[in-house]
């Protein structure tokens, strides 16, 4: 199957589809020539989108990685929470490598900022939530998007309007909450002299209701390439609550996060690797605590793009899989990581959940608690990174890709066989 160019006045969204890492970066960087437009939709810099090419390594965190392509605007959405002083390193970073951002990175008036004290209040939740802990980051994200909820948080649009008083009044609300929690050993002097600073840079980007740019760009034939963060198991509503992110990871997010309409959605790209990994805590029902489990991640480099933690490594997950197609309305699968199963004389795949003598292919409301239960593939013992068609795919390989396919009932029309941007093959 080739890839159809994207229709005008259409937003495609691409998303992670299990517990994110999967390589939407990578994604993101070889669609981009295709799309007018490439926007972040939701999350913050709790997201490493790592891309490699031309021997070069870059890791974003908050900025879509359709910058790489100089020719296209890139948008950060309403959905999204900004660190500025995270930003501004970011930003710089790729600047000094030589690529021009005031004049293609749009930032929404409506985003929300991340403060110094919103990360020091995620330390501070988490502590005490003792063996309970979620698992975060500690960039504040929570905080964030828990203030915008409860509608106290700040706005990248209150940059431009009385924004020392403000910041200031924010600030003391979460000095007082943390002395209530008796969390008052921290120092944020440095930290929020960066965070200050990032304010200012930040103005010199352009900050606008990219919700309307958006749609007037859309009414002119213009495509959109919306860029998920995490990944549906982490979605705060579908997720594997309370083990999951605090925003809409799914494509019901990328209307409210960019300020589109359902109409407007067309193509829904599900990525997924051909394993399962999984950061931080929360029930997992295919993680591997043996040998296999840590042959898998030193395999895949599964270590944190942000946090460098080590990933929980399993088997594909297809319970979580068609769940995540279903509430996403996913039209095509991106399969990321295929050769890290080369070598594997069986390979498993999780058909089913099991608890008490009960089976489910069904996602539990609480997955605590579940045992996978496995159907046994034939492995493969080619080197598929060296692979460039579909047509040098070993019988095995071709064979596992048709078994995904039969069982999710959505084509697998892209395979990553290895991180460069040109191991990508186009079914």
């Amino acid at each position: 199957m080739k890839q159809q160019q994207p229709q005008p006045g259409r937003v495609d969204a691409l998303l992670g589809i299990v517990f994110g890492d999967e390589g939407k970066g990578k994604v993101v960087d070889v669609f981009t020539p295709r799309y007018d437009v490439v926007a972040r939709f939701a999350g913050g810099p709790n997201a490493g989108h790592t891309i490699i090419f031309d021997g070069k390594k870059f890791v974003l965190r908050s900025i879509p990685s359709g910058i790489f392509d100089t020719g296209k605007l890139n948008i950060i959405g309403n959905g999204c929470v900004i660190a500025p002083d995270l930003f501004m390193a970011e930003a710089r970073e790729l600047e000094a490598a030589g690529y021009d951002l005031r004049s293609r990175l749009h930032i929404s008036t409506r985003a929300h900022l991340i403060l110094p004290t919103h990360r020091v209040l995620d330390r501070a939740y988490e502590a005490a939530k003792g063996k309970n802990a979620v698992g975060t980051t500690g960039k504040g994200i929570g905080p964030t998007y828990a203030e915008k909820a409860s509608r106290t948080g700040l706005r990248v649009g209150d940059i431009l309007r009385d924004f020392p008083e403000r910041y200031a009044a924010l600030k003391a609300r979460h000095e007082q909450i943390l002395r209530d929690l008796h969390f008052t050993d921290y120092d944020i002097a440095d930290e929020e002299q960066r965070w200050l600073e990032g304010i200012e840079y930040m103005r010199q980007f352009t900050l606008t209701d990219t919700a309307t740019e958006i749609n007037t760009l859309l009414r002119q034939g213009k495509t959109v390439l919306a860029e998920g963060a995490q990944g549906t198991m982490l979605d705060i509503d579908h997720g594997t609550y309370p083990f999951v992110s605090s925003s809409n990871t799914t494509t019901g997010g990328v209307c409210t996060g960019l300020g589109v309409p359902p109409t407007r959605i067309g193509e829904v790209y599900g990525i997924f690797k051909a394993y399962s990994t999984r950061v931080g805590a929360g029930p997992f029902p295919v993680e591997l605590f043996d040998a296999t489990g840590d042959r898998l991640r030193e395999i895949g480099h599964e270590y944190g793009a942000v946090t460098g933690r080590n990933r929980r490594c399993g088997w594909v997950d297809l319970v979580a899989l068609r769940y995540a197609i279903m509430v996403n309305g996913v039209t095509q699968l991106i399969m990321m990581k295929s050769d890290v199963l080369d070598g594997f004389d069986t390979i498993r795949a999780c058909v089913a959940y099991e608890k008490d003598g009960v089976q489910t292919t069904d996602m539990p409301f609480d997955t605590e608690g579940w045992t996978a239960v496995y159907r046994d593939i034939k492995g493969w013992q080619e080197d598929l990174s060296t692979m460039t068609s579909e047509e040098q795919f070993p019988q095995a390989f071709r064979d596992y890709i048709a078994f995904l396919e039969a069982e999710l009932q959505t084509p697998i029309t892209i395979l990553s066989v290895g991180p460069d941007r040109q191991q990508t093959i186009v079914r």
